[in-house]
């Protein structure tokens, strides 16, 4: 073989490889509450399955869904519903969105270990990331000024909150808009005064406990209701805990390939088991059975 030969030979493997590999490479791109969870159900199922590759980034529920609107990626993070207007964009692009749960979440309230306040009401909840509520006095706490910590507006988790917390209210002006869940988590460790809203796989250190410096605080819907924790599984089965909410991925159509073999492994008992591992909820009942007629 000459090297002219050779070197087209080379040339077309490389490109064949190159070529196989961007048909077979899963983008998912979205919500920063679900990145650790997605990376860990990716890393599993690369694993068991050689030849696959999932690059999993994220910058909130927004930008994921902008990403999938426009075709950009295989799969889309979020932790939010896609809204009417969305669905409506996707579809004079030529996408047509298909939505699975993969997950559930109990968004949780979290405040500096050392307040003594066990326990608020969504309205007292809603009232405080208003602004309406500004010394922990006001609630059955000291007197000490509320220092407040949030998502950011492309976060579906700011818009979950804002949605069915403040009641689509704008949040306070004073409220510290953060990048990410372990940012709060952070912030709120080492801030006395401090409140806010992260998701339940979270809150827990690398043995399962509450992070140190850390409070969660139990919830009530009303003053009239019982006050309940979102690290019991029962509390978010029953739907006795007030804020849960479901975790999405959103596909272009119905699922196939690569993109089809993932979910359903996410979907499977053992997807499950590591959505349970990473401190969120697993999928059942009808969420579970619109996921299956979505996928096949």
């Amino acid at each position: 073989m000459n090297n002219k030969l050779l070197v087209l030979v080379l040339l077309i493997a490389v490109l064949s490889i190159s070529f196989c590999s961007s048909q077979d490479l899963i983008q998912i791109k979205g919500s920063d509450t679900m990145i650790n969870l997605v990376q860990k159900l990716s890393e599993v199922y690369m694993e068991q399955h050689g030849g696959a590759a999932i690059a999993v980034t994220g910058g909130g529920s927004g930008v994921g869904i902008a990403s999938l609107i426009s075709d950009q990626v295989g799969i889309a993070n979020s932790s939010r519903e896609m809204k009417e207007k969305e669905f409506k964009m996707a579809e004079e692009n030529g996408v047509v969105p298909s939505e699975f749960a993969i997950a559930i979440d109990a968004l949780s309230i979290i405040v500096n270990s050392g307040n003594p306040v066990d326990f608020l009401t969504n309205d007292q909840i809603g009232a405080i990331f208003r602004g309406e509520i500004n010394n922990w006095s006001e609630v059955g706490g000291p007197n000490l000024e509320i220092s407040l910590y949030g998502r950011q507006p492309n976060s579906g988790t700011y818009m979950f909150f804002q949605e069915f917390i403040l009641g689509n209210k704008d949040y306070s002006a004073n409220m510290k808009q953060m990048n990410g869940n372990a940012q709060i988590v952070e912030s709120i460790k080492t801030d006395k005064g401090a409140i806010g809203y992260v998701g339940v796989g979270y809150l827990h250190d690398d043995k399962g406990n509450v992070i140190a410096g850390l409070k969660v605080v139990e919830v009530a819907k009303d003053m009239k209701s019982t006050p309940v924790s979102p690290l019991i599984s029962e509390n978010i089965k029953s739907g006795l805990y007030p804020i849960a909410r479901p975790l999405y991925q959103y596909t272009n159509g119905k699922p196939a390939g690569a993109v089809k073999d993932f979910l359903t492994f996410v979907l499977s008992d053992e997807g499950q088991k590591v959505v349970t591992e990473m401190g969120f909820y697993p999928v059942s009942g009808q969420l579970m059975e619109k996921n299956q007629k979505a996928l096949f």
